[in-house]
């Protein structure tokens, strides 16, 4: 369990660290203000066409209109391509790995909270709000730095560290019967189109939906060539697909599309892909010999990433996500498909070409497909070897199909790395077809069956653990949040208490506050003025709202001749205080009347 006490040395990324990721974060924010400016000159624009009945007016306005759309169209394109790039994402690593799809963090308007934060003390909690300042001065910066979080452990820290804090937020300053007059903006990671709502649930959204994009670029930057590297991006991805589950399951009403159902479940799909990618990836890593099982097992993970893959491509097709989707994710996910079911064909090959006949291994080499081979008996080695080049036919043409489809994305041309992993499986099943080819073959083509797909190690999606960053309330001098409290109302009043020949006559019960259980009647308790139910929070003038049991009684049992001075409060149902102050109006009222009447007469 880690436990970070909140401090204002919480950072995000140096915004004047000039990394490829900090200057597209730069980019993609910079974009999202200019597309954010010409959608109001549009609506203002579209206003005007409407409201005008001057045909000149209107051509201008249309011609204006004409200039805005195609503005706006070629900054959305400059915007998906930045936020569909992968390469700034991926691992440094001279290794040759199939890259991942990351996602890019959700951009955020700074805001000022300081002004409703310092309302709301003043008017709810009735204390001098200049007192809180250091503490609305560490939210603050803790909302900037989680702007920027970097791209490790630390960087998610930080993201829970804010989230874990909107929950106290929440709870202090957020009240079913006022609104505290914040707006927060958020623009949606691949269009760049602004939304703005009060509600805090959409910042706690944003922030989650954070919390899953940085899984996916730390699990993008792993060195996949190694078996730690492998689980570390295993462990990414499920981490990610959890943030987006949760995410879906808990928030609804989603003001972008992003955060919106299809979008989230596409997401989680996506992420689970790419786990049994990862999966499929270690079984070909630890293949240190071509033994057959190893061989089949790593021929029929191959299967289920194309499996998994085609899924994703199903969920990105939906009517709400197929002009929403990044052609390049479109097709990265379509070239994936491809490429794992050659593998799939290629590894199958490999196995029914380079192993002899030893009884057991037959019954598996039938088992990995989906239907026995037709007129094939592969206890012969001419049926085997046939069987195997028909394998491997297969395999060519969905390499040079996933060639295709990557020749004709222009963000996955630009990806050298994409290029030559294509190429060079492509490549090994051509040898290995010339390799087993004999030009005196007439004998009929054999029709490859499909491969099993199965996998050794299902995705583990990991939701997040919010209580693994555990974080004290900023604003906790405010009191315990089971009284002090958005939602709560109350009345303070001053009480002086002394000591009679019975005592004090009350009795006391918890602590942090400590509650007033009971009364004696006819106690000096209660001729003070004191009730059952009451919070004592504070002892001639020495704050206890935080005190325990212990202390109270102590400080009340050292009353003097001259007696205690007492500070407690009495909670209220809203609708007592809903009645209280329409009582207040109505006497309002009442003293208008008679001062009018008074002076008309």
């Amino acid at each position: 369990m880690k436990h970070r006490e909140l401090n204002r040395s919480a950072r995000g990324c140096d915004a004047l660290v000039s990394t490829q990721r900090s200057k597209l974060q730069q980019r993609r924010a910079k974009l999202n203000q200019q597309i954010n400016r010409e959608l109001r000159l549009r609506s203002g624009a579209e206003n005007l066409y409407r409201a005008s009945s001057n045909p000149k007016v209107k051509e201008t306005v249309a011609l204006e209109l004409s200039f805005v759309n195609s503005n706006l169209q070629l900054l959305k394109e400059e915007l998906e391509e930045l936020n569909s790039s992968m390469n700034v994402y991926q691992t440094e690593s001279e290794t040759v790995s199939v890259p991942m799809i990351p996602l890019g963090l959700k951009e955020t308007k700074e805001i000022d909270m300081s002004v409703p934060l310092q309302d709301f003390i003043s008017e709810h909690y009735s204390e001098d709000a200049s007192l809180y300042l250091n503490e609305i001065r560490d939210f603050m910066e803790l909302r900037q730095a989680m702007r920027t979080p970097s791209r490790n452990e630390a960087g998610q820290e930080l993201l829970m560290d804010y989230y874990n804090q909107l929950y106290f937020l929440d709870q202090r300053f957020f009240s079913p019967h006022r609104s505290l007059g914040v707006h927060f903006h958020w623009y949606d990671s691949l269009t760049g189109v602004p939304s703005v709502q009060r509600a805090l649930a959409f910042e706690k959204g944003s922030v989650l939906f954070n919390i899953g994009a940085l899984y996916t670029q730390i699990g993008a930057r792993q060195d996949r060539s190694t078996l730690t590297g492998i689980q570390n991006a295993i462990d990414a991805f499920q981490r990610a697909a959890g943030a987006f589950l949760y995410l879906q399951e808990n928030f609804s009403h989603a003001p972008s599309l992003d955060m919106s159902s299809p979008a989230l479940s596409m997401l989680v799909r996506l992420m689970v892909a790419q786990v049994q990618e990862c999966v499929c990836e270690k079984v070909i890593l630890d293949m240190q010999d071509n033994n057959l099982n190893v061989l089949l097992q790593a021929a029929q993970e191959a299967a289920r990433v194309s499996d998994v893959y085609s899924l994703v491509l199903q969920a990105m097709s939906v009517p709400l996500l197929k002009d929403y989707v990044p052609f390049s994710w479109i097709s990265m996910v379509q070239v994936k498909t491809h490429h794992f079911r050659a593998l799939a064909h290629y590894y199958t090959a490999v196995a029914l070409c380079d192993y002899e006949d030893e009884g057991g291994e037959i019954k598996a080499l039938i088992q990995v497909h989906t239907r026995r081979p037709e007129k094939l008996n592969l206890h012969d080695p001419e049926d085997k070897r046939r069987l195997g080049k028909a394998h491997l036919r297969k395999a060519i043409i969905r390499h040079e199909e996933a060639l295709r489809l990557h020749s004709v994305c222009k963000m996955l041309r630009k990806m050298d790395i994409l290029q030559e992993v294509l190429s060079h499986a492509h490549a090994c099943s051509l040898e290995k077809y010339s390799e087993i080819d004999q030009e005196d073959d007439f004998c009929e083509v054999a029709e490859a069956p499909e491969i099993q797909s199965h996998t050794q190690q299902k995705p583990d999606i990991k939701t997040p653990d919010f209580s693994s960053v555990r974080v004290t309330d900023i604003f906790q001098r405010l009191g315990p949040l089971s009284v002090f409290a958005a939602r709560n109302r109350w009345v303070r009043r001053h009480a002086c208490l002394v000591r009679g020949e019975a005592g004090l006559g009350l009795t006391l019960r918890g602590d942090s506050p400590v509650l007033v259980a009971g009364v004696l009647p006819g106690g000096c308790a209660a001729e003070a003025g004191l009730r059952e139910g009451d919070y004592i929070v504070a002892v001639n003038g020495a704050d206890c709202r935080w005190a325990e049991h212990a202390e109270v009684v102590h400080a009340l049992k050292s009353c003097t001749e001259r007696g205690l001075e007492l500070d407690v409060i009495t909670l209220q149902s809203h609708e007592v205080q809903s009645v209280s102050n329409l009582l207040n109006m109505c006497n309002i009222l009442y003293n208008i009347c008679i001062i009018s009447s008074s002076v008309f007469n």
